[in-house]
């Protein structure tokens, strides 16, 4: 099959490329680095001619809410359109568990729009809600910091997984039957958001103080207790725990 992964250079597609080549499958990396930009829609008409399926794993470069749902709704709406044209027979995208809990939530709002706009489309389609990366961890506590000493956080449920689990799944779906629905993928472990990055930044060597917050703010607002994490027993869990990815992945 020829599958094609938009945002394929980044750190989730790259490994979905490899993935699905190891499998034998065409699997071609479409990013703006490689002549194909779906928010303009650069080279999509040209890059999507005899593929099977298209995976969207990319992502905005800005989290302001009118950009960000700007950049999901106008280059999903150019991608749709472009599979149409091609005869793409199967759209995957990746995006976030509990998109539709939290609407009041810029982020949240954009991939919901971006969900819808995939569902009304006459292309067979896969959804995969992912808890957040591992690899993301040392982002969400710099932000949460905003360059103090203290790293405010949540205690509400959190139950990261990692990056290589998630692109597992996305290359398992692209290669597989249109789901016309969705699944959803987390980390092996809960824990409480505070507890989790405490634990982190001390395994970092981190000196930053975590402080437990209830009204600390994640993607702009307060979350509520199982805003981050799955229904108990809806999600595919990996088997990657942060102790091992840790160990495999020292973060610098």
């Amino acid at each position: 099959m020829k599958i094609v992964v938009i945002g394929g250079t980044g750190l989730i597609g790259s490994k979905a490329v490899e993935m699905l080549r190891q499998h034998g499958h065409e699997a071609v990396p479409a990013a703006p680095n490689t002549g194909v930009n779906a928010l303009t829609g650069e080279g999509l008409a040209e890059v999507l001619e005899g593929a099977s399926a298209v995976v969207d794993v990319s992502n905005s470069p800005s989290f302001e809410d009118e950009a960000v749902l700007n950049f999901f709704t106008t280059s999903t709406g150019n991608l749709l359109e472009a599979e149409k044209k091609a005869g793409v027979g199967h759209h995957v995208a990746l995006t976030i568990v509990n998109t539709d809990r939290r609407p009041d939530i810029g982020y949240f709002r954009a991939k919901l729009a971006q969900e819808r706009l995939i569902e009304e489309s006459p292309i067979p389609f896969s959804l995969i809600h992912a808890t957040q990366f591992f690899e993301f961890g040392r982002r969400i506590a710099d932000e949460a910091a905003a360059g103090g000493d203290a790293v405010p956080m949540p205690p509400v449920l959190f139950q990261p997984i990692a990056g290589e689990e998630v692109s597992r799944t996305v290359a398992r779906t692209a290669a597989g039957t249109p789901l016309n629905g969705r699944i959803q993928i987390a980390g092996p472990e809960a824990s409480r958001m505070d507890e989790f990055f405490r634990k982190a930044l001390a395994a970092w060597g981190d000196p930053r103080e975590v402080v437990t917050d209830p009204h600390a703010h994640y993607f702009g607002a307060e979350m509520h207790e199982r805003d981050l994490v799955p229904d108990e027993g809806a999600a595919t869990l990996g088997e990657v725990t942060y102790a091992a990815w840790l160990a495999a992945n020292p973060v610098k």
